[in-house]
Protein backbone atom coordinates (compact mmCIF):
# COMPACT_ATOMS: atom_id res chain seq x y z
CA UNK A 1 0.00 0.00 0.00
CA UNK A 2 2.87 2.81 1.02
CA UNK A 3 4.42 1.38 -2.20
CA UNK A 4 1.53 2.30 -4.28
CA UNK A 5 1.16 5.86 -3.05
CA UNK A 6 4.62 6.74 -3.81
CA UNK A 7 4.39 5.40 -7.28
CA UNK A 8 0.95 7.70 -7.77
CA UNK A 9 2.37 10.88 -6.42
CA UNK A 10 5.57 10.11 -9.33
CA UNK A 11 3.40 10.33 -11.57
CA UNK A 12 1.51 13.40 -11.04
CA UNK A 13 4.55 14.97 -10.43
CA UNK A 14 6.20 13.73 -14.26
CA UNK A 15 2.79 15.14 -15.53
CA UNK A 16 2.72 18.27 -13.98
CA UNK A 17 6.43 18.79 -15.33
CA UNK A 18 5.50 17.45 -18.71
CA UNK A 19 2.64 20.02 -18.99
CA UNK A 20 4.43 22.66 -17.55
CA UNK A 21 7.42 22.30 -20.75
CA UNK A 22 4.45 22.79 -23.55
CA UNK A 23 5.47 24.74 -26.35
CA UNK A 24 4.27 27.83 -27.41
CA UNK A 25 3.89 29.46 -30.35
CA UNK A 26 6.00 31.83 -32.14
CA UNK A 27 6.00 35.37 -30.81
CA UNK A 28 4.84 38.57 -33.01
CA UNK A 29 7.28 40.85 -34.60
CA UNK A 30 7.08 44.85 -34.26
CA UNK A 31 8.93 46.03 -37.37
CA UNK A 32 11.00 49.40 -37.17
CA UNK A 33 8.80 52.36 -37.65
CA UNK A 34 9.75 54.98 -40.82
CA UNK A 35 10.88 58.39 -41.24
CA UNK A 36 8.02 61.38 -41.84
CA UNK A 37 8.18 63.22 -44.90
CA UNK A 38 7.68 67.00 -43.43
CA UNK A 39 5.49 69.13 -46.00
CA UNK A 40 3.54 72.30 -45.58
CA UNK A 41 0.11 73.69 -47.16
CA UNK A 42 1.90 77.13 -48.61
CA UNK A 43 6.24 77.87 -49.41
CA UNK A 44 5.08 81.65 -48.48
CA UNK A 45 3.68 83.39 -46.03
CA UNK A 46 2.72 86.73 -45.55
CA UNK A 47 -0.04 87.59 -43.42
CA UNK A 48 -1.69 90.92 -42.18
CA UNK A 49 -3.17 91.74 -38.88
CA UNK A 50 -6.29 90.89 -40.55
CA UNK A 51 -5.34 86.99 -40.44
CA UNK A 52 -4.50 87.28 -36.76
CA UNK A 53 -6.93 84.41 -36.09
CA UNK A 54 -6.82 82.61 -39.30
CA UNK A 55 -4.41 79.84 -39.83
CA UNK A 56 -1.78 80.68 -42.33
CA UNK A 57 0.39 77.99 -42.52
CA UNK A 58 -0.68 74.13 -41.89
CA UNK A 59 2.46 71.58 -42.05
CA UNK A 60 1.89 67.71 -42.68
CA UNK A 61 3.69 64.71 -42.14
CA UNK A 62 3.65 61.48 -43.34
CA UNK A 63 3.14 58.41 -40.95
CA UNK A 64 5.66 56.40 -39.50
CA UNK A 65 3.82 53.66 -38.86
CA UNK A 66 5.20 52.63 -35.02
CA UNK A 67 3.66 49.53 -34.12
CA UNK A 68 1.48 51.37 -31.65
CA UNK A 69 -1.52 53.15 -31.34
CA UNK A 70 -1.60 55.97 -33.87
CA UNK A 71 -2.94 58.47 -31.38
CA UNK A 72 -0.06 57.69 -28.81
CA UNK A 73 2.65 58.33 -31.50
CA UNK A 74 4.14 61.90 -31.01
CA UNK A 75 5.63 64.59 -32.99
CA UNK A 76 7.41 67.90 -32.45
CA UNK A 77 7.78 70.62 -35.00
CA UNK A 78 10.72 72.57 -35.00
CA UNK A 79 10.83 76.39 -35.94
CA UNK A 80 13.72 78.51 -36.48
CA UNK A 81 15.47 81.26 -38.24
CA UNK A 82 17.76 79.48 -40.92
CA UNK A 83 21.30 78.97 -40.36
CA UNK A 84 21.10 78.15 -37.00
CA UNK A 85 20.74 74.65 -36.84
CA UNK A 86 17.74 74.54 -35.16
CA UNK A 87 20.07 76.40 -31.66
CA UNK A 88 16.72 78.75 -30.79
CA UNK A 89 13.66 76.89 -32.15
CA UNK A 90 9.93 77.40 -31.68
CA UNK A 91 8.37 73.83 -30.39
CA UNK A 92 5.01 72.06 -31.40
CA UNK A 93 4.61 69.15 -29.46
CA UNK A 94 1.50 67.33 -31.14
CA UNK A 95 -0.01 63.51 -30.37
CA UNK A 96 -1.37 61.59 -33.27
CA UNK A 97 -2.38 64.13 -35.55
CA UNK A 98 -0.60 64.43 -38.66
CA UNK A 99 -0.59 68.28 -39.03
CA UNK A 100 -0.25 71.63 -36.98
CA UNK A 101 -1.60 74.90 -38.15
CA UNK A 102 -0.21 78.15 -36.53
CA UNK A 103 -2.67 81.48 -37.04
CA UNK A 104 -1.54 84.83 -38.37
CA UNK A 105 -0.97 86.41 -35.13
CA UNK A 106 0.81 83.17 -33.41
CA UNK A 107 3.64 83.18 -36.18
CA UNK A 108 3.82 86.83 -36.12
CA UNK A 109 5.05 86.62 -32.67
CA UNK A 110 7.39 83.87 -33.08
CA UNK A 111 8.94 86.84 -36.10
CA UNK A 112 9.21 89.11 -33.88
CA UNK A 113 10.68 86.87 -31.38
CA UNK A 114 13.12 86.41 -33.37
CA UNK A 115 13.74 90.24 -34.09
CA UNK A 116 12.54 90.20 -37.64
CA UNK A 117 11.71 93.57 -39.49
CA UNK A 118 7.73 94.07 -40.05
CA UNK A 119 7.20 93.71 -43.93
CA UNK A 120 10.73 92.01 -44.87
CA UNK A 121 10.87 88.68 -46.00
CA UNK A 122 13.03 85.71 -43.84
CA UNK A 123 13.35 82.24 -44.73
CA UNK A 124 12.66 79.65 -41.12
CA UNK A 125 13.76 76.05 -41.51
CA UNK A 126 11.00 73.66 -40.30
CA UNK A 127 11.48 69.94 -39.52
CA UNK A 128 9.70 66.71 -37.89
CA UNK A 129 10.80 64.34 -34.83
CA UNK A 130 8.76 61.59 -34.35
CA UNK A 131 8.66 59.25 -31.66
CA UNK A 132 6.74 56.86 -29.52
CA UNK A 133 5.52 58.17 -26.50
CA UNK A 134 8.05 57.58 -24.49
CA UNK A 135 10.60 59.08 -27.19
CA UNK A 136 12.18 55.66 -28.01
CA UNK A 137 12.96 55.70 -31.78
CA UNK A 138 13.29 58.68 -32.73
CA UNK A 139 13.18 59.57 -36.68
CA UNK A 140 13.91 63.21 -38.03
CA UNK A 141 12.38 64.66 -41.26
CA UNK A 142 13.87 66.44 -43.70
CA UNK A 143 14.64 69.90 -43.58
CA UNK A 144 11.76 72.34 -44.90
CA UNK A 145 12.20 76.00 -45.89
CA UNK A 146 9.37 78.27 -45.47
CA UNK A 147 9.55 82.23 -46.74
CA UNK A 148 8.09 84.43 -43.97
CA UNK A 149 7.36 88.10 -43.15
CA UNK A 150 5.53 89.62 -40.13
CA UNK A 151 3.13 91.95 -40.32
CA UNK A 152 2.49 95.37 -38.11
CA UNK A 153 0.29 94.60 -35.73
CA UNK A 154 0.08 98.54 -34.98
CA UNK A 155 -1.59 100.34 -31.72
CA UNK A 156 -4.88 102.59 -32.06
CA UNK A 157 -4.04 105.84 -30.56
CA UNK A 158 -6.65 108.24 -29.30
CA UNK A 159 -6.88 111.51 -27.98
CA UNK A 160 -9.20 113.06 -25.41
CA UNK A 161 -9.29 116.73 -27.13
CA UNK A 162 -9.23 117.19 -30.90
CA UNK A 163 -8.85 120.76 -30.44
CA UNK A 164 -6.89 122.65 -26.94
CA UNK A 165 -6.54 126.41 -26.27
CA UNK A 166 -3.54 126.90 -23.47
CA UNK A 167 -2.35 130.01 -21.51
CA UNK A 168 0.75 130.42 -19.87
CA UNK A 169 -1.23 130.85 -17.01
CA UNK A 170 -2.45 127.72 -16.98
CA UNK A 171 0.79 126.07 -18.12
CA UNK A 172 0.89 123.54 -15.05
CA UNK A 173 -2.64 121.84 -16.02
CA UNK A 174 -3.25 119.24 -17.48
CA UNK A 175 -4.09 119.72 -21.33
CA UNK A 176 -4.52 116.76 -22.62
CA UNK A 177 -4.35 112.38 -22.33
CA UNK A 178 -3.27 110.35 -25.54
CA UNK A 179 -4.39 106.27 -24.45
CA UNK A 180 -3.53 103.54 -27.08
CA UNK A 181 -3.82 99.77 -27.26
CA UNK A 182 -1.05 97.70 -27.25
CA UNK A 183 0.98 96.75 -30.53
CA UNK A 184 1.76 93.46 -31.22
CA UNK A 185 -0.74 91.72 -28.94
CA UNK A 186 0.58 88.55 -27.85
CA UNK A 187 3.97 89.30 -28.22
CA UNK A 188 6.16 88.12 -24.92
CA UNK A 189 8.90 91.09 -24.43
CA UNK A 190 8.84 94.43 -23.42
CA UNK A 191 7.46 97.24 -26.16
CA UNK A 192 8.88 100.33 -25.29
CA UNK A 193 6.88 103.52 -26.01
CA UNK A 194 7.11 106.84 -27.50
CA UNK A 195 4.75 109.64 -28.58
CA UNK A 196 6.30 111.27 -31.83
CA UNK A 197 4.50 115.12 -33.17
CA UNK A 198 4.86 116.92 -36.47
CA UNK A 199 3.26 119.82 -38.42
CA UNK A 200 -0.15 118.29 -39.55
CA UNK A 201 0.24 117.17 -43.10
CA UNK A 202 3.80 116.93 -43.08
CA UNK A 203 3.92 112.79 -42.99
CA UNK A 204 6.30 112.36 -39.89
CA UNK A 205 8.97 113.49 -41.79
CA UNK A 206 11.11 115.35 -38.88
CA UNK A 207 8.91 114.37 -36.16
CA UNK A 208 10.14 114.98 -32.36
CA UNK A 209 9.59 112.30 -29.91
CA UNK A 210 8.40 111.88 -26.01
CA UNK A 211 9.68 108.78 -24.80
CA UNK A 212 6.97 106.91 -22.78
CA UNK A 213 8.56 103.53 -21.19
CA UNK A 214 8.18 100.12 -21.71
CA UNK A 215 4.41 98.49 -21.49
CA UNK A 216 2.89 101.58 -20.82
CA UNK A 217 -0.32 102.71 -23.21
CA UNK A 218 -1.15 106.40 -22.00
CA UNK A 219 0.38 109.81 -21.89
CA UNK A 220 -1.16 112.53 -19.84
CA UNK A 221 0.47 116.37 -21.60
CA UNK A 222 0.20 119.56 -19.37
CA UNK A 223 -0.87 123.04 -21.07
CA UNK A 224 3.32 123.45 -21.22
CA UNK A 225 4.24 120.02 -23.09
CA UNK A 226 1.29 120.98 -25.55
CA UNK A 227 2.12 124.29 -26.07
CA UNK A 228 5.91 122.55 -26.56
CA UNK A 229 4.99 120.86 -29.35
CA UNK A 230 2.96 123.56 -30.96
CA UNK A 231 5.34 125.29 -31.00
CA UNK A 232 8.68 122.49 -32.00
CA UNK A 233 5.83 122.24 -35.21
CA UNK A 234 6.39 125.78 -36.59
CA UNK A 235 2.77 127.43 -34.63
CA UNK A 236 3.10 131.02 -33.86
CA UNK A 237 3.11 132.06 -30.17
CA UNK A 238 -0.05 133.01 -29.66
CA UNK A 239 -1.48 131.12 -33.27
CA UNK A 240 -3.46 128.45 -33.75
CA UNK A 241 -2.59 125.42 -35.56
CA UNK A 242 -2.42 121.50 -35.94
CA UNK A 243 0.04 118.88 -34.93
CA UNK A 244 -0.20 115.27 -35.50
CA UNK A 245 0.76 112.95 -33.14
CA UNK A 246 1.61 108.97 -33.41
CA UNK A 247 2.55 106.40 -30.91
CA UNK A 248 5.95 104.73 -32.48
CA UNK A 249 6.07 101.23 -30.87
CA UNK A 250 9.45 98.76 -30.31
CA UNK A 251 9.98 95.63 -29.11
CA UNK A 252 12.85 93.94 -27.26
CA UNK A 253 14.49 92.75 -30.73
CA UNK A 254 13.84 96.38 -32.72
CA UNK A 255 10.76 95.64 -34.70
CA UNK A 256 9.26 99.31 -35.18
CA UNK A 257 5.56 100.02 -35.68
CA UNK A 258 3.56 103.03 -35.66
CA UNK A 259 0.31 103.78 -34.72
CA UNK A 260 -2.48 105.88 -36.68
CA UNK A 261 -2.22 109.79 -36.82
CA UNK A 262 -4.46 111.73 -34.61
CA UNK A 263 -4.67 115.80 -35.40
CA UNK A 264 -5.12 118.10 -32.46
CA UNK A 265 -5.65 122.21 -32.84
CA UNK A 266 -3.48 124.00 -30.71
CA UNK A 267 -3.58 127.61 -30.00
CA UNK A 268 -0.40 128.21 -28.26
CA UNK A 269 0.94 130.72 -25.84
CA UNK A 270 4.51 132.92 -25.70
CA UNK A 271 7.12 131.53 -24.46
CA UNK A 272 9.81 133.91 -24.85
CA UNK A 273 9.54 137.93 -24.65
CA UNK A 274 12.07 140.18 -25.98
CA UNK A 275 12.97 144.18 -25.17
CA UNK A 276 13.56 146.21 -28.35
CA UNK A 277 13.70 149.77 -28.93
CA UNK A 278 15.72 152.55 -29.61
CA UNK A 279 15.66 153.68 -25.80
CA UNK A 280 16.97 150.08 -25.16
CA UNK A 281 20.52 148.43 -25.13
CA UNK A 282 19.53 146.64 -28.04
CA UNK A 283 18.41 149.40 -30.40
CA UNK A 284 15.32 148.36 -32.82
CA UNK A 285 17.18 145.24 -34.07
CA UNK A 286 15.38 142.32 -32.68
CA UNK A 287 18.47 139.49 -33.24
CA UNK A 288 19.63 141.91 -30.78
CA UNK A 289 16.70 142.35 -27.80
CA UNK A 290 17.20 141.91 -24.62
CA UNK A 291 15.47 138.41 -23.21
CA UNK A 292 13.07 138.89 -20.56
CA UNK A 293 12.71 136.16 -17.23
CA UNK A 294 9.71 134.40 -17.38
CA UNK A 295 8.27 134.43 -14.00
CA UNK A 296 8.39 131.81 -11.58
CA UNK A 297 6.00 133.37 -9.44
CA UNK A 298 3.40 135.05 -12.03
CA UNK A 299 3.32 132.87 -14.94
CA UNK A 300 2.34 134.93 -18.35
CA UNK A 301 4.76 137.42 -16.39
CA UNK A 302 8.18 138.65 -18.12
CA UNK A 303 10.69 141.19 -16.86
CA UNK A 304 14.22 142.02 -17.14
CA UNK A 305 16.41 144.66 -15.91
CA UNK A 306 18.02 147.37 -18.68
CA UNK A 307 19.20 150.88 -18.47
CA UNK A 308 16.50 152.95 -20.86
CA UNK A 309 18.10 156.20 -22.67
CA UNK A 310 15.14 158.53 -23.92
CA UNK A 311 15.17 160.18 -27.20
CA UNK A 312 15.23 157.36 -29.13
CA UNK A 313 11.53 156.71 -29.71
CA UNK A 314 10.92 154.01 -26.82
CA UNK A 315 10.33 150.50 -26.84
CA UNK A 316 8.53 147.29 -27.66
CA UNK A 317 8.06 143.77 -27.00
CA UNK A 318 9.05 140.77 -29.46
CA UNK A 319 8.53 137.53 -29.28
CA UNK A 320 11.53 136.08 -31.44
CA UNK A 321 14.46 137.66 -32.35
CA UNK A 322 14.22 136.44 -35.76
CA UNK A 323 14.88 140.28 -38.29
CA UNK A 324 11.72 140.44 -39.74
CA UNK A 325 9.49 141.63 -36.63
CA UNK A 326 7.32 137.97 -36.88
CA UNK A 327 3.83 138.55 -35.15
CA UNK A 328 2.84 139.02 -32.55
CA UNK A 329 4.46 142.35 -31.54
CA UNK A 330 3.28 143.96 -28.30
CA UNK A 331 3.16 147.91 -27.73
CA UNK A 332 1.05 150.40 -25.85
CA UNK A 333 -2.48 150.34 -26.54
CA UNK A 334 -2.92 154.10 -26.40
CA UNK A 335 -0.89 156.30 -28.98
CA UNK A 336 1.13 158.77 -26.07
CA UNK A 337 3.19 155.63 -25.56
CA UNK A 338 2.15 155.58 -21.27
CA UNK A 339 -1.28 154.12 -20.53
CA UNK A 340 0.45 151.05 -19.02
CA UNK A 341 -1.64 148.48 -21.36
CA UNK A 342 -0.25 146.47 -24.03
CA UNK A 343 -1.77 145.22 -27.30
CA UNK A 344 -0.33 143.08 -30.48
CA UNK A 345 -2.90 144.75 -32.71
CA UNK A 346 -0.84 146.30 -34.83
CA UNK A 347 2.10 145.78 -33.60
CA UNK A 348 1.24 148.95 -30.51
CA UNK A 349 2.57 151.79 -30.60
CA UNK A 350 6.44 152.55 -28.46
CA UNK A 351 6.07 152.61 -25.06
CA UNK A 352 7.60 155.98 -23.95
CA UNK A 353 9.76 155.61 -20.59
CA UNK A 354 9.66 159.30 -18.36
CA UNK A 355 13.45 159.58 -17.28
CA UNK A 356 16.62 157.65 -17.99
CA UNK A 357 17.56 155.09 -15.68
CA UNK A 358 17.96 151.41 -14.85
CA UNK A 359 14.58 149.81 -15.04
CA UNK A 360 12.66 146.89 -13.94
CA UNK A 361 10.89 146.51 -17.31
CA UNK A 362 8.10 144.08 -16.98
CA UNK A 363 5.06 142.61 -19.56
CA UNK A 364 1.95 141.26 -17.87
CA UNK A 365 0.64 139.04 -20.74
CA UNK A 366 -2.09 137.67 -19.12
CA UNK A 367 -3.91 141.10 -17.79
CA UNK A 368 -2.26 143.09 -21.07
CA UNK A 369 -0.20 145.59 -19.08
CA UNK A 370 3.37 146.75 -18.50
CA UNK A 371 5.28 148.66 -16.25
CA UNK A 372 8.42 150.35 -16.27
CA UNK A 373 10.11 151.03 -12.68
CA UNK A 374 13.48 153.17 -11.70
CA UNK A 375 14.50 153.78 -8.53
CA UNK A 376 13.09 152.59 -5.79
CA UNK A 377 11.94 149.51 -7.21
CA UNK A 378 13.91 148.99 -10.75
CA UNK A 379 17.69 147.98 -10.11
CA UNK A 380 19.03 145.14 -8.13
CA UNK A 381 21.32 146.26 -4.99
CA UNK A 382 22.29 144.36 -1.58
CA UNK A 383 20.80 144.32 1.45
CA UNK A 384 22.38 142.67 4.18
CA UNK A 385 24.21 142.75 7.49
CA UNK A 386 26.79 145.12 6.05
CA UNK A 387 23.54 147.86 6.00
CA UNK A 388 21.31 146.76 8.52
CA UNK A 389 18.97 144.20 6.08
CA UNK A 390 16.96 147.47 5.14
CA UNK A 391 15.61 147.16 1.48
CA UNK A 392 14.80 151.16 1.52
CA UNK A 393 18.57 151.66 1.76
CA UNK A 394 19.66 149.45 -0.67
CA UNK A 395 23.47 149.14 -1.98
CA UNK A 396 22.31 149.33 -5.41
CA UNK A 397 24.59 147.63 -8.28
CA UNK A 398 25.84 149.44 -11.55
CA UNK A 399 24.20 147.50 -14.83
CA UNK A 400 27.04 147.55 -17.29
CA UNK A 401 24.40 145.44 -19.76
CA UNK A 402 20.74 143.94 -19.18
CA UNK A 403 20.07 141.38 -16.83
CA UNK A 404 23.41 142.10 -15.23
CA UNK A 405 24.55 144.03 -11.91
CA UNK A 406 28.01 144.82 -10.13
CA UNK A 407 28.79 146.38 -6.90
CA UNK A 408 32.20 146.78 -4.70
CA UNK A 409 31.57 147.73 -1.82
CA UNK A 410 32.82 146.45 2.40
CA UNK A 411 31.48 143.50 3.88
CA UNK A 412 33.17 141.30 6.75
CA UNK A 413 33.91 138.02 7.42
CA UNK A 414 30.07 136.15 7.63
CA UNK A 415 28.20 139.12 6.44
CA UNK A 416 24.90 137.61 4.89
CA UNK A 417 22.74 139.27 2.42
CA UNK A 418 20.80 139.14 -0.53
CA UNK A 419 20.29 140.53 -3.87
CA UNK A 420 17.03 142.91 -3.94
CA UNK A 421 15.04 145.24 -6.30
CA UNK A 422 12.57 146.78 -4.34
CA UNK A 423 12.29 149.31 -1.09
CA UNK A 424 10.94 146.46 1.13
CA UNK A 425 10.02 142.85 2.06
CA UNK A 426 6.09 142.32 0.48
CA UNK A 427 6.21 140.72 -3.29
CA UNK A 428 2.82 139.41 -3.52
CA UNK A 429 2.44 141.22 -6.47
CA UNK A 430 4.07 141.48 -10.04
CA UNK A 431 4.37 145.48 -9.59
CA UNK A 432 6.27 144.79 -5.69
CA UNK A 433 9.40 143.68 -4.73
CA UNK A 434 11.41 140.91 -5.68
CA UNK A 435 14.63 139.14 -4.36
CA UNK A 436 17.15 136.33 -5.06
CA UNK A 437 18.41 133.86 -2.38
CA UNK A 438 21.01 130.77 -1.98
CA UNK A 439 19.42 127.64 -2.75
CA UNK A 440 21.61 124.86 -0.60
CA UNK A 441 23.13 123.61 -3.88
CA UNK A 442 24.74 126.82 -4.35
CA UNK A 443 22.53 127.94 -7.17
CA UNK A 444 20.15 131.13 -7.12
CA UNK A 445 16.45 130.95 -6.03
CA UNK A 446 14.81 133.39 -8.10
CA UNK A 447 11.89 133.54 -5.73
CA UNK A 448 13.76 134.38 -2.69
CA UNK A 449 12.20 131.94 -0.73
CA UNK A 450 15.90 130.15 0.39
CA UNK A 451 18.97 131.46 2.74
CA UNK A 452 21.17 134.21 2.46
CA UNK A 453 24.59 134.66 0.53
CA UNK A 454 27.62 134.90 2.74
CA UNK A 455 30.67 136.46 2.17
CA UNK A 456 33.44 133.67 3.64
CA UNK A 457 36.26 135.64 2.74
CA UNK A 458 38.71 138.47 4.58
CA UNK A 459 37.02 141.59 5.55
CA UNK A 460 37.76 144.49 3.23
CA UNK A 461 36.25 145.29 -0.13
CA UNK A 462 34.59 142.84 -2.12
CA UNK A 463 33.16 142.36 -5.66
CA UNK A 464 29.21 141.27 -5.78
CA UNK A 465 28.30 140.27 -9.15
CA UNK A 466 24.38 139.25 -9.83
CA UNK A 467 24.49 138.01 -13.46
CA UNK A 468 20.97 136.88 -14.94
CA UNK A 469 21.82 137.28 -18.94
CA UNK A 470 20.84 133.48 -19.00
CA UNK A 471 17.32 133.75 -18.56
CA UNK A 472 16.69 130.40 -17.15
CA UNK A 473 19.92 129.75 -14.73
CA UNK A 474 21.14 132.87 -12.65
CA UNK A 475 24.17 133.17 -11.32
CA UNK A 476 26.29 135.08 -8.84
CA UNK A 477 29.94 135.56 -8.32
CA UNK A 478 31.69 136.99 -4.83
CA UNK A 479 35.30 137.80 -4.96
CA UNK A 480 37.77 140.15 -3.16
CA UNK A 481 38.19 143.81 -4.78
CA UNK A 482 41.16 144.61 -2.59
CA UNK A 483 43.56 144.53 -5.51
CA UNK A 484 43.44 144.02 -9.91
CA UNK A 485 46.28 143.01 -12.00
CA UNK A 486 47.43 142.97 -15.51
CA UNK A 487 48.31 138.79 -16.21
CA UNK A 488 49.65 137.75 -20.13
CA UNK A 489 52.43 136.31 -22.37
CA UNK A 490 52.63 140.24 -22.29
CA UNK A 491 52.99 141.54 -19.21
CA UNK A 492 55.55 140.72 -16.50
CA UNK A 493 57.55 137.57 -16.83
CA UNK A 494 55.11 136.49 -19.11
CA UNK A 495 54.17 133.31 -17.42
CA UNK A 496 50.27 133.63 -16.85
CA UNK A 497 51.28 132.89 -13.20
CA UNK A 498 49.09 134.67 -10.16
CA UNK A 499 51.97 134.63 -8.28
CA UNK A 500 54.13 136.77 -10.48
CA UNK A 501 55.73 139.22 -8.90
CA UNK A 502 56.29 141.17 -11.46
CA UNK A 503 52.68 141.27 -12.36
CA UNK A 504 51.88 145.15 -13.26
CA UNK A 505 49.06 146.50 -10.82
CA UNK A 506 46.12 148.81 -11.30
CA UNK A 507 44.77 151.19 -8.33
CA UNK A 508 41.35 151.50 -7.40
CA UNK A 509 39.78 154.86 -8.39
CA UNK A 510 36.36 154.65 -7.10
CA UNK A 511 32.88 153.66 -8.49
CA UNK A 512 34.27 150.80 -10.26
CA UNK A 513 37.44 151.98 -11.78
CA UNK A 514 40.71 150.53 -12.02
CA UNK A 515 43.09 152.34 -13.93
CA UNK A 516 47.60 152.30 -13.92
CA UNK A 517 50.44 152.95 -16.28
CA UNK A 518 51.74 149.70 -17.54
CA UNK A 519 54.37 148.20 -19.62
CA UNK A 520 53.69 145.30 -22.03
CA UNK A 521 55.15 143.35 -24.84
CA UNK A 522 53.34 142.14 -27.76
CA UNK A 523 51.38 139.63 -26.97
CA UNK A 524 47.96 138.70 -25.13
CA UNK A 525 46.57 139.96 -21.48
CA UNK A 526 43.65 139.43 -18.86
CA UNK A 527 42.62 141.04 -15.42
CA UNK A 528 42.79 138.65 -12.17
CA UNK A 529 41.78 140.11 -9.15
CA UNK A 530 43.84 137.56 -6.70
CA UNK A 531 47.46 136.71 -6.01
CA UNK A 532 46.98 133.29 -5.07
CA UNK A 533 48.62 129.83 -6.33
CA UNK A 534 45.30 128.16 -6.06
CA UNK A 535 42.31 131.07 -6.01
CA UNK A 536 44.07 133.87 -8.95
CA UNK A 537 41.61 132.29 -12.16
CA UNK A 538 38.82 132.39 -9.80
CA UNK A 539 37.78 135.74 -11.26
CA UNK A 540 39.16 137.32 -14.66
CA UNK A 541 38.21 139.22 -17.30
CA UNK A 542 38.72 139.28 -20.62
CA UNK A 543 37.22 141.33 -23.34
CA UNK A 544 37.18 142.38 -26.92
CA UNK A 545 37.08 145.50 -28.69
CA UNK A 546 36.82 147.41 -25.33
CA UNK A 547 33.80 145.83 -23.82
CA UNK A 548 34.77 143.62 -20.62
CA UNK A 549 33.76 139.74 -20.06
CA UNK A 550 34.22 137.86 -17.03
CA UNK A 551 36.20 134.87 -17.65
CA UNK A 552 36.35 136.38 -21.15
CA UNK A 553 38.89 136.05 -24.27
CA UNK A 554 42.48 136.89 -23.99
CA UNK A 555 43.27 140.32 -24.98
CA UNK A 556 45.98 141.21 -27.76
CA UNK A 557 48.17 144.54 -27.37
CA UNK A 558 51.18 145.49 -28.79
CA UNK A 559 54.60 146.72 -27.42
CA UNK A 560 54.52 149.55 -25.25
CA UNK A 561 53.23 151.80 -22.45
CA UNK A 562 50.15 152.17 -21.82
CA UNK A 563 47.24 153.83 -19.37
CA UNK A 564 45.27 151.00 -18.31
CA UNK A 565 41.40 151.40 -17.48
CA UNK A 566 39.05 148.74 -16.27
CA UNK A 567 35.52 150.27 -15.71
CA UNK A 568 33.87 147.49 -13.93
CA UNK A 569 30.40 149.26 -13.54
CA UNK A 570 30.30 150.02 -17.50
CA UNK A 571 31.57 146.83 -18.26
CA UNK A 572 34.60 148.45 -20.41
CA UNK A 573 38.46 149.04 -20.97
CA UNK A 574 40.80 150.87 -22.31
CA UNK A 575 44.46 150.89 -23.00
CA UNK A 576 45.69 153.95 -24.47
Amino acid sequence: MKYFIKSALFIMTVAVILSACDKVGLLPHFANGTAVTLTSSVSTVNPTVADSTNTVITFSWSNPHYATDSATQKFVLLLDSTGRNFSKAVTYTISGALNKGIKGRELNNILLNYGFALGKPFVLDTKVISSYGNNNEQYVSNVLQITVSAFNDSSTLKSTNSSVSLSLANAGQLANTFNWSASFTGYTGNVTYSIQYDSAGKKFVSPTTIAVGNNILTLAMLQSDMNTSAIGSGIAAGSTGSVEYRVKAVTANGAVSYSNAVVVSIKSYLTALYLVGGDSPAGWDPTKSTPMIADPRFPGTFYCYATLTPGNYGIKFVTSQDASWPPPVYGDANSNGTSGTLTSSGGGNNIIEPSAGIYRVTADLVNNKYYLQTGAIGGVGLVGDFQGWSPAGAIKMANPVPNYFVEITNMTNGNGFKFHDGNDWTNSTVLLSRWYALNNDGSVDPTGNAGNFTWTGATGPVRAIFDYTNITTPKYSLSPAAGMWVIGSAAGAGTWSPTDPTLPALTYKGNGVWSGSVTVTTGQIKFIVLQDANHGWDFNYGGAGGMLSVGGANISVNAGTYTVTVNEYTGTYTIQ
